[in-house]
């Protein structure tokens, strides 16, 4: 099945093609430049480098998060417009999720930890089971030093976020990981489309974790 996979919950992304196992194609950019710059014009050099058009996408795979708010928003709703247009199906793919599957084998736990601002982190744990990365936490948004506390052996902790956890339990990966590839967003969205495992485009929703800076001013509104 030829896939589109397409990961902005943070900066370092990007998107990918799939045919079937193989990856044709992946496109990364870590900048400051935002995603609805770029995303379009990323999809469209993917397609014709590989030699071919949206009408041969079969399935899309979007990363919906936790992750940057503004970054989800644009990401959903390209897959959305592309799906409605070419009347395929959708799979999403947690970002946390995506991110732990880059280490399969794992003989330690993998904990991914993205920057959520306001002195907090997301994060969660996965172990390798021998079929896959089973998650063992939920996912959650937290401050470095409470996640710290919830390490009590050795992980390898990987993400745009990884510094500010200072355990002796750590364990970083060099070169240093910052977010999910788009590649390994489509290897998983692939497998969940190959069992069915789909999302309707009205469906499609990110996952936030907390409210964002718009909802809570409009909660303080309410209230006052």
């Amino acid at each position: 099945m030829r896939v589109l996979a397409v990961e902005t919950s943070t900066l370092a992304g990007g998107a990918a093609l799939l045919d079937g196992e193989l990856v044709v194609g992946e496109y990364v950019l870590d900048v400051s430049a935002t995603h609805s710059e770029r995303l379009m014009g990323a999809i469209d050099r993917l397609l014709t480098d590989a030699g071919w058009t949206v009408r041969d996408l079969e399935g899309l795979a979007v990363s919906v998060g936790p992750g940057s708010f503004t970054g989800l928003r644009i990401g959903l709703s390209t897959v959305k417009g592309l799906a409605l247009a070419l009347s395929i199906p959708i799979v999403a793919v947690p970002t946390l999720d995506a991110m732990a599957a880059l280490l399969p084998f794992a003989a330690l736990p993998v904990c991914p930890v993205l920057d959520a601002r306001k002195r907090e982190v997301y994060a969660s744990l996965y172990q390798w089971d021998g079929a896959g990365m089973r998650r063992v936490w939920d996912y959650l948004a937290i401050t470095p030093a409470d996640l710290v506390r919830r390490l009590d052996e050795p992980v390898i902790v990987l993400g745009d976020a990884a510094d500010q956890i200072q355990s002796p339990y750590a364990r970083r990966i060099r070169p240093p990981r910052r977010g999910p590839s788009p590649a390994s967003v489509g290897a998983l969205g692939s497998s969940r489309l190959a069992i069915g495992d789909t999302v309707a485009p009205a469906d499609l929703v990110p996952i936030y974790l907390r409210p964002s800076e718009a909802e809570l001013k409009r909660r303080g509104a309410a209230v006052r």
